[in-house]
């Protein structure tokens, strides 16, 4: 039987400010097993839970965790006043919430800031160090080659690449690479085809109906990820409910399952 799985992207990052404790707490409530975070590296080299792309456009890309860590993440002018004095939290931070919850992956992505800054060999012992008491459950997330490739040879977590297209040329990198999972933009996709298999799982942004993520985990994904976490996930549970057991017992189609966990990165049949 093959899973299919939410990913919340950034936390509960529709409902609040993303990429902070607010919404990774929101995301764990709602019952996500799969969390979506971005770090960035402060310029003293401490990983922080922020968009790189949010600091370079605001100019604060080169400051300090003690900076960084005092800056407003409230997203007043997209959610008012309701967050306000949110804080920007560091990624030893946010692991934290992993605490007594074996069930929980997070997927870090690296910004591409961090890696033109400080190379990839530094950036990604940075992050690795951080996510040490945590590595069985993390994955290492990058759009740099380099950077995933460093990843893989330390082997300490899985890996994970995000793709910059869906074509030919991409698909001899990541067969040559071999990442643990493959990240893609749905506007990437061809219409309808089925996506390229091999012994990496699948993760497309950008889901936020059931319809969509059924049809993708019809075309062989593995996980939907979304900002929109409470409707998705209620809409796969009711969809579970009222019938998706029944069907997933039959075969191996591909039909939804969000009550099991995927085995790890190599125990995958198919």
């Amino acid at each position: 039987m093959r899973l299919l799985h939410l990913v919340a992207r950034r936390g509960n990052s529709a409902e609040f400010p993303e990429n902070t404790l607010p919404a990774l707490r929101s995301a764990i409530a709602l019952g996500a097993r799969f969390i979506e975070i971005d770090v960035h590296l402060s310029s003293d080299g401490t990983p922080m839970v922020c968009r790189d792309q949010e600091l370079v456009r605001s100019g604060s890309a080169t400051a300090t965790a003690t900076q960084l860590g005092q800056m407003e993440a409230g997203e007043i002018e997209r959610l008012g006043e309701q967050f306000r004095g949110t804080r920007i939290p560091t990624l030893a931070t946010a692991l934290g919430l992993l605490a007594g919850r074996p069930e929980i992956t997070i997927f870090i992505v690296i910004g591409r800031h961090s890696v033109a800054r400080f190379g990839h060999e530094q950036t990604v012992g940075r992050v690795l160090h951080t996510l040490k008491p945590f590595r069985s459950r993390c994955v290492l997330v990058s759009a740099d080659l380099a950077a995933v490739h460093s990843a893989r040879a330390v082997g300490t977590c899985p890996t994970a690449w995000v793709l910059p297209a869906y074509d030919n040329h991409t698909r001899l990198k990541y067969e040559a690479l071999q990442p643990d999972y493959l990240f893609c933009d749905r506007s990437f996709l061809a219409p309808n085809a089925p996506l390229w298999r091999g012994p990496w799982r699948w993760a497309i942004h950008e889901i936020d109906t059931l319809e969509e993520a059924l049809s993708l985990g019809e075309r062989g994904a593995d996980f939907v990820v979304t900002r929109h976490v409470r409707p998705l996930s209620e809409a796969m549970l009711a969809h579970a409910a009222a019938g998706g057991a029944a069907k997933a017992g039959s075969s191996g189609d591909g039909s939804l399952d969000v009550t099991h966990p995927l085995p790890p990165p190599g125990e995958r049949s198919g």
